[in-house]
């Protein structure tokens, strides 16, 4: 026997709280926008300059070591990341470290420079300075930019996406959706200053991709309910197509929430900003799914299209329990 999380009679009217729960969004959204302005963002080295060095040794990159040699120089947001590559020899360690900016200089000065690498030698003699790449404001000004452009542009895409496939209603709240979770994902990275670099618009674009897959495979049940129960109210058609794929939600979600939070836990420094916009990312998006998405359906209303059949034409698998 199959275990199911999720029964198959679930009957949860997911609207009782409509006001509460929409409401509850449309604050969390407002004050993330209030975080951004009056708190901002604690940039990372890639939109604040900086400098980025790769070292190579022959014993082991230690990050721990190697990032408490650093800290007594004061050199503000520092990352160190170890680089693996199958073509390395054995004794061929790589590391790459990234210092930002200091204050009045694009990037670290030659003095600095030499109190990093004699710092870095009194950990590992061997390490030397393969290469050293600066990175200026008008560099970093123009990532910001383009952050912001890919973003706006995967959103706009999904808009047109979703309108041409359902109808405008749906199209309307799946980008509302979207920019719900991608409001809170910003307000809690200003909140808690977490560093917010290119690796967290990857992310973003990464749970921009992730909730509207969730948003289309309820839109998609929902659409199949529109025309097999043409006489139900819209509310009982959208709760009937949120329980029917529930289960299918608990089980994606679910899955992917226990490897991110392995990843989250055991993952070490480096990736852990990245890991926590998804984690983050997926539980506002499966909310917002349910509670944002089709409360925005409800609102604008959908009109029934009585010319089609009264039974379910979606594919093949429109009857599979997801």
């Amino acid at each position: 026997m199959p275990i199911r999380i999720v029964p198959d009679d679930t009957n949860i009217n997911f609207f009782a709280a409509a006001r509460i729960t929409f409401g509850a969004s449309v604050v969390a959204v407002i004050a993330s926008i209030i975080l951004f302005f009056t708190m901002g963002l604690n940039y990372g080295i890639d939109f604040t300059g900086g400098t980025s060095i790769r070292t190579e040794a022959e014993q082991p990159v230690d990050i721990g070591a190697y990032r408490d040699a650093l800290s007594g120089l004061d050199l503000g947001d520092v990352t160190i990341s170890e680089v693996f590559d199958p073509g390395f020899d054995d004794d061929q360690h790589v590391a790459q470290v990234r210092i930002q900016a200091q204050e009045g200089h694009e990037s670290v000065s030659n003095e600095t420079m030499g109190a990093v690498e004699a710092a870095l030698k009194g950990v590992d003699p061997t390490l030397e300075f393969m290469a050293v790449d600066s990175v200026g404001g008008k560099v970093s000004g123009e990532l910001i930019r383009t952050a912001v452009l890919a973003v706006v542009g995967a959103m706009a895409a999904i808009l047109v996406y979703i309108w041409l496939r359902f109808e405008w209603q749906f199209s309307i709240g799946a980008v509302a959706a979207l920019v719900h979770d991608v409001a809170l994902t910003i307000g809690i990275f200003s909140l808690f200053q977490i560093k917010f670099d290119l690796a967290i618009i990857a992310a973003l674009l990464t749970i921009v991709g992730y909730s509207i897959n969730d948003t289309v495979v309820v839109f998609d049940r929902a659409r199949e309910n529109l025309r097999k129960f043409k006489t139900r109210p819209l509310i009982e058609v959208l709760n009937i197509s949120a329980n029917e794929t529930l289960s299918r939600t608990v089980m994606t979600s679910g899955t992917t929430l226990v490897a991110l939070i392995a990843l989250l836990v055991l993952g070490g420094d480096v990736i852990r900003g990245f890991v926590f916009a998804i984690t983050w990312g997926i539980v506002v998006g499966t909310y917002s799914s349910i509670y944002v998405a089709k409360n925005i359906v409800l609102m604008l209303g959908v009109k029934r299209d009585w010319d089609k059949p009264s039974t379910p034409t979606g594919g093949q698998f429109a009857d599979v329990d997801a």
